[in-house]
């Protein structure tokens, strides 16, 4: 009994030793290959509850460490390092990328997530890491040329929306976007008038990953709004650790690419002195102008965005995020700015049983736009020779075109500088939106569990339109002025009011019985769609316009049911099913049934090539599935309905003013579009994933069309409306490859490829009369009267040219209005048009390297089209002699494509010699960086970038700019080639 005693006074003694030999240990963790430092990685005392973490600068101080204790670094994707510590006062680890995590990947699919390597669908993720470098105003271009399958082509205008097309698009008239999920809630497509796009209002700077759903068996699960294929976008969120501040800055300077090719003031007065007469000679100018030069100007883009993101009180992930982003046009007096603010809140309740994401966003736009058509086109079209301003012009000092006598001729070009000073169109836009999420699992049942999401978009924007009382626009006869022509000005405005609701409940169980896993999702969805608008025009004319345009609601409600078996991660079969309700269709054709299934062999994981390091990962997957459409322009369309005429259509009875009624055409039996598709896939790596990629064969076909077609005269009380008729077949192969070629402690190259090919034809148009060539579609091109130029027939793409064929001399140079008898009846008409290529392209590319050396990092995406054709609608309208000599009291300029011609009139507008094959190989981005770790602060780290954006194109087209959507090159805003410099700061 001494002896213990005596032991025990002995550790008594030795404890305040003990104490004082705990110490504090700090280092900074970075990864192994690249040298950079690794936020948010776990450091802790093996089998201690307290821990650290590292912050944006791999910084880490653990206290209460003593002698002997084990020391655990771990993150997810690399190996986990276990240290003896020894008493040394610092300890810098370097950690390993461990690829078996690696295949670990999770990937965001319809109401739920899933390993990557357990997908069975046609699934593609980009993470924030991966995304293009480079000033992105918008997050479209965060992806371009990123995802095979997946074409986005952005516009020039700031903050222009991009069109994103998944697998070339389904339809023929309803939208061909694809439903975009941000953070659990599904956008509208629609934007309120004075917006850019339902993207624009979102900061690319916190947005953590793309997740694509192209085929329809992974996309099925959300039914009526998934034929164009899903893109989930998931923003950044907070993390448990320290406080971690993040600081970017960025300026661009936007510099104008390329100019459209007209005539200068010495050709264009040549030309006149060779073809013109004396009245036209007489009136050449003495000037040398530019237009292009005079409505084009330099411009200075900044964007700047800090975020704050940690635990509060050690327990409640938050981050707070604000940016802003100034973006002024090339084009004189356009611009677009950007302000927003996003919060998440991410807390684990209840020993991990509850699970709350909460985020909040608030943006603020505002926009100054141009009729940028009508003034791009007034600068191609001037007369060179013309000075800008004019001594003693009653039009603001502005030269303008004038007759004789004084009065405004209608037809001539006016002054397009004078257009951009003299007219003023604004917009303020306000958008807030968030979602909640609450994510419960059963305390006395934790196999299941019941998640529930609200989630609200509310849109707004007020604008006006104002014209000065000087503009040549605003004069006009006036029956309130005897007849004179007067000028009073114009000012116009609107509110636009969007509102989206969303609410989703569902229960989701997962059970593992040994190697066999079964997950199972089913819910409930309620979605709402509200707009309403506000109009007020022409208030200073003697009866200005007040209209109220409320849109009918749209409401979407669906049962959905999700079912997947998993054996020993081998064999994997996914079950989707949707029933999906709209009110944009009859009791009769409301509710539309979608389902998918697939299957996937992971042939990796068979015992004759599990652990084979050279072909480290193999999967076959098998789709197939349905998808639905109802997203066309009238909300309504099944219901007779009767509208109020316009002030212009009101009859006045003596004194009393009557507003008439009209009956609107309609379709009561419209329905749903439907897309069935197959897709084969496979998966591999090698060399344990060091080179990973995917390959996919897809087949899907869409019946039921929903298109806005003529109806025959007499059928109904409209010309056109939307129809059922006919179907689309689109074919085509996805290809993607990346590969880290060097990877050592100072050198990485990474390589990312991707090809797509694709093949659209229209099967069927439903019925036809003999003789029939297909719907005439498109907007009108410049030239004549309300002529198009694309058909939509059978046997054919959709949007197809439809042209002459045009004959050549033997110096190969068109021949003026001779074309191809095609049908061989003697003659020249309608019946000798033909289908001539499309705008769609069959094969697009997209590379994307990075290299990395000790401090130094370089990044670089390309792209590329093959196929591609563009309708030269700049040389049709304004490429023959008339185009500056067609009257003799004013003169506009030609197109240099006049040289190549020599065409006299502008009846060759239908000639297939304007449509162009515009293929190109583009050079989007190019970034150079550098990373001082806390060299010259030492509180952060910093990074210096330098970089290029719309680098070059290589392309045949002699146009402006061989990348356009519809596939008509008329007056486009051109794309700013943009010089960037930027700082990014992490504390």
């Amino acid at each position: 009994m001494k002896t213990i005693y005596k032991k025990l006074l002995f550790l008594f003694l030795l404890l305040p030793f003990t104490v004082l030999a705990q110490n504090t240990l700090s280092g900074t963790v970075v990864d192994k290959a690249t040298g950079q430092p690794i936020p948010g990685v776990n450091v802790n005392v093996q089998g201690a509850p307290n821990g650290a973490s590292t912050g944006f600068d791999g910084n880490y101080q653990l206290s209460n460490v003593k002698s002997g204790n084990k020391i655990v670094v771990s993150f997810i994707g690399y190996k986990t390092q276990t240290i003896e510590y020894t008493g040394q006062k610092t300890l810098n680890v370097s950690l390993e990328e461990d690829t078996n995590q690696l295949k670990e990947v999770v990937v965001q699919v319809g109401y739920g997530t899933v390993k990557k390597k357990d997908a069975t669908g046609s699934v593609s993720q980009i993470s924030a890491k991966e995304f293009n470098k480079g000033i992105n105003v918008t997050p479209e271009s965060l992806i371009s040329g990123r995802i095979s399958g997946v074409n986005v082509v952005g516009g020039g205008a700031p903050g222009a929306k991009a069109d994103i097309r998944i697998r070339g698009g389904s339809s023929l008239s309803a939208s061909n976007d694809p439903l975009i999920i941000l953070d659990g809630l599904p956008l509208s497509n629609a934007v309120p008038s004075g917006a850019t796009s339902i993207l624009s209002t979102i900061d690319p700077n916190d947005i953590e990953s793309f997740t694509v759903l192209k085929d329809a068996s992974a996309a099925a699960i959300y039914g009526s709004r998934a034929a164009n294929g899903v893109i989930v976008i998931t923003t950044k969120k907070g993390a448990k650790g320290g406080v971690k501040v993040n600081f970017s800055s960025q300026v661009g300077i936007n510099t104008v690419a390329n100019k459209v090719d007209v005539l200068n003031a010495d050709q264009f007065r040549a030309v006149v002195n060779a073809n013109g007469t004396a009245q036209q000679k007489a009136i050449l100018g003495t000037a040398n102008t530019d237009w292009q030069d005079e409505i084009f100007h330099t411009a200075l883009t900044t964007n700047n965005n800090i975020s704050v993101s940690g635990a509060l009180f050690d327990k409640l992930p938050v981050r707070l995020s604000v940016g802003n982003v100034d973006n002024p046009g090339i084009l004189r007096n356009t611009s677009f700015e950007r302000t927003t603010t996003s919060i998440s809140l991410n807390p684990v309740l209840f020993d991990n049983h509850l699970k709350i994401d909460i985020s909040g966003n608030l943006a603020f736009a505002k926009n100054q736009f141009q009729d940028e058509g009508a003034v791009i086109g007034s600068a191609l079209a001037f007369d060179p020779t013309q000075p800008v301003y004019q001594s003693g012009s009653r039009y603001g000092g502005y030269f303008e075109w004038l007759e004789a006598n004084g009065n405004v001729p209608l037809l001539p070009a006016r002054n397009p500088v004078a257009r951009l000073n003299q007219e003023d169109k604004r917009a303020t836009s306000t958008r807030k939106w968030g979602n909640i999420r609450l994510d419960y699992k059963f305390h006395f049942f934790e196999d299941l569990r019941i998640i529930a999401e609200a989630g609200i978009d509310k849109f707004n924007s007020n604008g006006y339109n104002e014209q000065s009382t000087q503009s040549i626009l605003g004069y006009q006869p006036n029956a309130f002025n005897s007849g004179n022509w007067v000028n009073l000005g114009n000012y116009n405005s609107y509110t636009d009011d969007l509102q989206n609701k969303n609410l989703n409940t569902y229960f989701n169980y997962t059970k593992d019985l040994g190697k066999f896993k079964i997950d199972a999702t089913a819910g409930y969805n309620y979605q709402l769609f509200q707009k309403e608008k506000y109009e007020s025009g022409e208030v200073r004319q003697p009866n200005p316009k007040e209209d109220v345009i409320t849109d009918a609601d749209v409401n979407l409600q669906s049962y959905f049911g999700r079912l997947t078996l998993n054996y020993d991660s081998r064999y994997l079969l996914t079950l989707n099913y949707r029933r999906d309700g709209t009110s944009r269709f009859s009791e009769d054709n409301r509710w539309g049934n979608f389902g998918g299934a697939a299957f996937a062999w992971n042939i990796a994981q068979e015992e004759f090539l599990k652990g084979n390091s050279t072909l480290s990962s193999l999967k076959l997957r098998v789709g197939y599935g349905t998808t639905g459409q109802q997203d066309i322009s009238s909300a309504y369309d099944f219901l007779p309905r009767v509208t109020l005429g316009t002030i212009n259509s009101q009859y006045i009875f003596g004194n009393t003013v009557y507003a008439t009624a009209r009956p609107e055409g309609y379709n009561k039996n419209i329905k749903w579009e439907e897309l069935a598709e197959t897709n084969v896939g496979l998966d591999f790596g090698f060399f344990n994933d060091r080179i990973t990629g995917t390959v996919n064969y897809f087949d899907k076909k869409s019946s039921d069309l929903l298109a806005d077609v003529l109806v025959p005269d007499g059928a109904n009380l409209r010309n056109q409306g939307f129809s059922n008729i006919g179907s689309l077949e689109t074919k085509g192969v996805e290809f993607s490859i990346q590969s880290d070629i060097v990877k050592n402690d100072n050198l990485t190259w990474n390589v990312a490829f991707n090809t797509t090919y694709i093949h659209q034809e229209i099967s069927n148009l439903g019925t036809t009369v003999p003789g029939f060539t297909g719907y005439i579609v498109g907007d009108n091109i410049a030239g004549g009267s309300g002529n198009k130029i694309l058909i939509n027939s059978v046997g054919y793409a959709p949007n197809s040219f439809f042209v002459y064929e045009q004959l050549y001399d033997a110096n190969k140079k068109p021949i003026e209005g001779a074309y191809a008898d095609r049908n061989g009846d003697g003659k020249i008409d309608d019946g000798d048009r033909y289908k001539f290529h499309k705008p769609a392209p069959d094969y697009t590319f997209g590379l994307f390297s990075t290299l990395n050396y000790k401090k130094f990092d370089f990044a670089m995406n390309w792209r590329a089209s093959l196929g591609n054709y563009i309708y030269d609608n700049v040389s049709s309208d304004k490429g023959y002699l008339l185009a500056g000599l067609r009257r003799q009291t004013d003169l506009g300029n030609i197109s240099s494509d006049y040289n190549n011609t020599g065409f006299v009139t502008n009846n060759n507008y239908l000639s297939n010699y304007f449509v162009k094959d515009a293929s190109f190989i583009k050079l989007d981005n190019v970034t150079l960086g550098y990373t001082f770790d806390k060299t010259l602060l030492k509180a952060a780290s910093l990074r210096f970038t330098a970089g290029v954006q719309n680098v070059f194109v290589l392309t045949k087209y002699d146009g402006l700019d061989p990348e356009k959507f519809n596939g008509i090159d008329n007056n486009v805003y051109p794309r700013a080639r943009t010089f960037i410099f930027g700082v990014n700061a992490n504390f």
